[in-house]
């Protein structure tokens, strides 16, 4: 059996249709939220074929749905408050995540470097391919398609990912509070292209690597890094709680 990786034809993809609750009337405007630049660049491509329209227009469909979702369920929230959690759910890394739970990633048209250089995990790649496909289906199924797929992925878990918005000062708030040490980042390494840099960068207290991540720049691989060591210390923060209530 073929890996989805191998089956980039979106006409041999009905599968991901059915995750996203969606079946195109237009299956070329799928085929087009799926191509990213590189691929059209090796297949020597109109520029207008790769997928950066799309996200263009899905980034103002997605900011103008979440805020419609924000608005009808916070009604005792203000403006500001409102302006935060929409933040978080549009941001690079929410939208990663909601790529890879609906394995959009595989099914990515990447020139052969891009793929062997792992563009299909990169954030930014990845994030934008949503956004590439909610414009995709706003075009092919009007706003209320649209809704439906930006109200059963995206404006979900918004608690985790508020705190994946904040990872940074959340983190410096926990080492202060508990006394924890000195809290620095510290790069790891660099890839890619000097126009597409991927970094690499460690969370570290008091020496000990807490976190690591990922990110298009040095900032956004220090929210991951940050993020990371958050869900880490809550870990060893349970794992200790149970070991003390074992020893009763």
């Amino acid at each position: 059996m073929k890996s989805k990786e191998t089956e980039n034809d979106v006409e041999k993809i009905p599968e991901l249709q059915k995750v996203i609750g969606y079946t195109f009337n237009d299956i070329g405007l799928l085929k087009h939220a799926l191509t990213h630049s590189s691929y059209a660049n090796e297949m020597m491509m109109s520029k207008m074929a790769n997928n950066e329209r799309l996200e263009f227009l899905g980034d103002a469909v997605l900011e103008l749905l979440s805020s419609e979702y924000l608005f009808d369920n916070y009604k005792d929230l203000p403006e500001g408050r409102l302006t935060k959690m929409r933040a978080a759910l549009v941001s690079e890394g929410p939208l990663a995540q909601v790529a890879r739970e609906i394995g959009l990633n595989e099914y990515l048209l990447l020139s052969k470097g891009e793929n062997q250089t792992g563009g299909r995990e990169r954030d930014s790649i990845i994030s934008d391919a949503v956004e590439a496909l909610l414009g995709a289906i706003y075009l092919d199924g009007g706003m209320e398609g649209a809704r439906e797929f930006v109200y059963k992925f995206i404006v979900n878990d918004i608690e985790n990912k508020e705190l994946f918005n904040d990872s940074k000062s959340i983190l410096q708030e926990i080492v202060q509070k508990y006394k924890l040490g000195c809290l620095e980042y510290e790069g790891i390494s660099e890839t890619g292209p000097e126009h597409d840099k991927e970094y690499t960068i460690a969370c570290v207290i008091n020496d000990k690597i807490v976190g690591q991540g990922k990110g298009r720049n040095k900032k956004s691989a220090e929210q991951h890094a940050a993020y990371e060591a958050i869900k880490n210390l809550k870990t060893l923060h349970e794992e200790n709680l149970r070991g003390g209530q074992t020893r009763k």
